[in-house]
């Protein structure tokens, strides 16, 4: 065939519409444009503050059955879902079926593993089908086993151990597990992420096969499982895709003045502290955390949402200002990438903590609910980079223990040791997706497939 008229393949890319879905599906979608892939990266209306998702990628729109930002911005995350899993299939398939008019025909749609309609849809359109996770392989451990009936639930023994993982305390289990009744319908939708996944061509995750190799390996006896992280932007990787130096697709605006406040400070002697786009905490526990930042002495710059900043203990900012910042949102990688920053103060989501782990940040773990007090479990115990708060009998971190956590961090026996560790991880997340890395193979592995055209085959 005439290489001029040879068909490149396209994927109809569909991340749910919350930062931390889209960030790493945008980054993987850039790695496949990056080797020739045509993407279209579909959203729906209004859901973006900023759409420069890069070259060779096309943002399309379809129905998460609202009809604007200002509708759906109040709405619980398993509502919004259940009216995307309504409008979603009706609206992509229009949207498949515009591309093939267009002359620029789907052959694999890549949907977020909250949203499995996205399989059933590829399938009924004969198209190739892969669920993208953007949670740790060893989280998806879990929420499969439970998938298959092989960890029952609630889960009430002291230890819980399970191939691919180490032994786990219940105050390191997801809490949808724990108390599934707590979060109505959470579980369901966790564990619907594995609907049609067995079936499916590929299954990604956003994480490093080396940082999970147990659990990686594990799932791989059921599913094709491919690793294809730390989908973060490659000027802080590899370097190999040149323009990619931010998300690009973003739902919030960042604070410019971040960078020239940080730029005065010492090296590794900034907290950064930042519990990501949904955390909401109660007014006792921000009041505790503002003390604990006062108490350290050390510089930070805290990530309040305007949102949530009423619950500021009054006058704080003003108090704060000689050694603190801050600020409603900010670019988290650039931030992290600074050489100031000594400590990150995290929720432990799983974007957050891959991030840090692909710049070598040390970590204070503060998790608060979902996968983050597994994800804290693993930045202390496993990859040994930082330690995990522990709450009080009312269930809130103290600012006590929020001070001694960041002093151990930064500056006990062990500190050392942890910046080690960090810039070995650091050193590993880049060689993943550096040429030949085990998350580029897996990426050119899809490819390769894509353009055999054999995943239709299977």
């Amino acid at each position: 065939m005439d290489p001029k008229t040879e068909h490149k393949p396209h994927c109809l890319i569909l991340p749910y519409p919350g930062q931390g879905h889209i960030n790493p599906m945008i980054e993987f979608s850039k790695r496949l444009a990056h080797k020739g892939i045509t993407i279209t990266f579909a959203v729906p209306q209004g859901a973006l503050t900023s759409s420069a998702a890069g070259n060779n990628i096309v943002v399309e729109t379809i129905s998460d059955g609202y009809d604007s930002p200002t509708a759906r911005a109040d709405v619980d995350p398993r509502e919004h879902l259940l009216s995307f899993k309504k409008a979603g299939p009706e609206s992509t398939s229009r949207l498949i079926e515009k591309l093939r008019e267009g002359g620029r025909p789907v052959d694999c749609v890549v949907c977020d593993a909250f949203m499995p309609w996205g399989l059933a849809v590829a399938k009924s359109k004969g198209l190739s089908g892969a669920a993208f996770f953007t949670q740790a392989s060893s989280v998806n451990v879990i929420y499969y086993n439970v998938f298959k009936g092989l960890l029952k639930v609630p889960v009430t023994e002291r230890e819980t151990v399970l191939p691919g993982l180490p032994p786990l305390a219940i105050s390191d289990l997801p809490s949808f597990v724990v108390d599934p009744e707590k979060y109505p319908g959470a579980l369901e939708l966790l564990v619907g992420q594995f609907e049609g996944v067995e079936d499916s061509h590929f299954m990604f995750v956003n994480s490093v096969y080396e940082l999970e190799e147990e659990a990686n390996d594990w799932m791989k006896k059921s599913i094709s499982v491919k690793t294809i992280g730390p989908a973060i932007p490659s000027i802080y990787l590899d370097k190999r895709l040149q323009d990619d130096t931010n998300y690009g697709l973003s739902m919030f605006k960042p604070d410019d003045t971040c960078m020239k406040w940080l730029q005065q400070r010492s090296p590794k002697s900034v907290i950064y502290v930042s519990f990501g786009s949904m955390a909401k905490l109660e007014k006792h526990e921000m009041e505790e955390l503002a003390t604990a930042l006062k108490l350290t002495g050390k510089h930070f710059l805290w990530v309040v949402r305007s949102s949530e900043v009423s619950k500021l203990p009054e006058n704080f900012s003003d108090e704060a200002s000689g050694k603190g910042l801050i600020v409603s949102w900010c670019s988290q990688l650039e931030v992290l990438a600074h050489d100031a920053i000594g400590c990150f103060v995290t929720h432990c989501g799983w974007n957050s903590t891959l991030e840090a782990l692909s710049l070598g940040v040390p970590m204070v773990g503060v998790p608060w609910w979902s996968d983050q007090a597994m994800n804290a479990k693993f930045v202390m115990d496993v990859w040994k980079v930082g330690v995990k708060a522990c709450p009080n009998e009312e269930g809130v971190v103290g600012h006590e223990e929020l001070v001694s956590c960041v002093k151990h961090v930064m500056e006990g026996e062990r500190a050392g040791e942890m910046r080690e560790n960090a810039r070995k991880w650091k050193e590993l997340a880049k060689g993943a997706v550096d040429e030949g890395g085990s998350s580029d193979k897996n990426i050119q592995d899809f490819i390769s497939t894509l353009m055999g055209g054999a995943m239709s085959q299977k």
